[in-house]
């Protein structure tokens, strides 16, 4: 979840006449949140994102209680273009599930899906900041631009696998999912990532909802997050509320841990989870676009590197 400043970063890169590619210098990782990133991690780049949890459901009429253990996994890899990036998320879960008339074990993916995201629009693309050398207030105002959000688009598809006791008996093989990826940047350490979410629209039970995550650096190192999801269905409907914090080990390291909890009691959902999240980038090339195009060749990517130090030290 160092979104705040990695991506922030690789933001930045963006404030010339010359697009960037959204490669930052430090891992980008969606944990420990729920909420997607409208930039990729770069062209090339690999990415694991993994974590395990601890689960408590307890409802209050029906007297029913589950309490388990889950893996989560994301695998992320940035492909063909330096905008779009494929995504493969797994969510297996192993409970004891009590009520007065039933004690069972149970276990299955909670999650399964492939999909894919790409960023449609940068409101940082081919603009270039004026500085005012006479004002240092005036560099330093609200900046109205940051009210427009990164705008990007996933599309994926939920796989339902076995038999599963964590989906409904008429739930197809398979199912679509779509999402709206919005992101705004408020100066060089807070960001608010918005996901707008449509799963499994064409089963009986179709799910909507949102997740709103503000993240906040406070320093090189560590970074925290406080995240509200809410998700409507006719079979179930809450509000989750999530905290946590995350740490730069190096930069392609990252350890994270979250807290999270439910506002109603039919059930009420307690969670905690800790995660590890690791890049593999020595495949990327550093990559020039300008005009929406990507531009190659080693000077090109000499420049690069060199713009990319030079605004780097800027920040510092």
């Amino acid at each position: 979840m160092l979104q705040f400043k990695t991506k922030l970063l690789g933001l930045l890169l963006f404030t010339s006449g010359i697009t960037f590619a959204q490669y930052t210098d430090e891992i980008n990782s969606n944990r420990p949140g729920e909420s997607f990133g409208a930039f990729s991690i770069g062209k090339k780049v690999i990415q694991a994102e993994s974590g395990i949890y601890y689960i408590k459901e307890k409802h209050n009429l029906q007297e029913w209680e589950a309490k388990g253990f889950g893996l989560d996994l994301a695998l992320r890899y940035g492909a063909f273009f330096e905008q779009l990036e494929l995504i493969a998320e797994m969510q297996y879960q192993t409970d004891n599930y009590t009520s007065p008339v039933i004690d069972e074990n149970r276990n299955g993916f909670k999650q399964l899906t492939v999909g894919a995201k790409y960023l449609f629009y940068d409101p940082w693309k081919n603009y270039k900041e004026k500085v005012n050398i006479y004002s240092w207030k005036a560099n330093k105002k609200f900046k109205w631009r940051t009210l427009l959000p990164a705008i990007g688009g996933y599309v994926g598809a939920n796989f339902n696998v076995g038999d599963n006791p964590y989906t409904f008996p008429t739930d197809p093989k398979f199912s679509p999912k779509v999402m709206l990826l919005l992101q705004n940047h408020f100066g060089s350490r807070t960001v608010l990532t918005t996901n707008i979410i449509a799963d499994k629209f064409t089963t009986d039970y179709p799910s909507y909802g949102y997740i709103l995550t503000l993240s906040r650096g406070i320093n090189q190192n560590w970074s925290v997050f406080f995240e509200n999801q809410g998700y409507k269905s006719d079979w179930y409907a809450d509000c989750i509320f999530r905290g946590g914090a995350a740490y730069l080990i190096k930069k392609n390291m990252q350890i994270d841990a979250s807290l999270g909890t439910s506002i109603k009691n039919t059930p009420s959902i307690f969670t905690g989870a800790i995660g590890f999240s690791w890049r593999f980038d020595k495949g990327y090339k550093p990559i020039e676009i300008k005009d929406g195009k990507e531009v190659k060749g080693d000077s090109k990517a000499k420049k690069v590197e060199e713009e990319k130090k030079k605004r780097s030290d800027e920040v510092k």
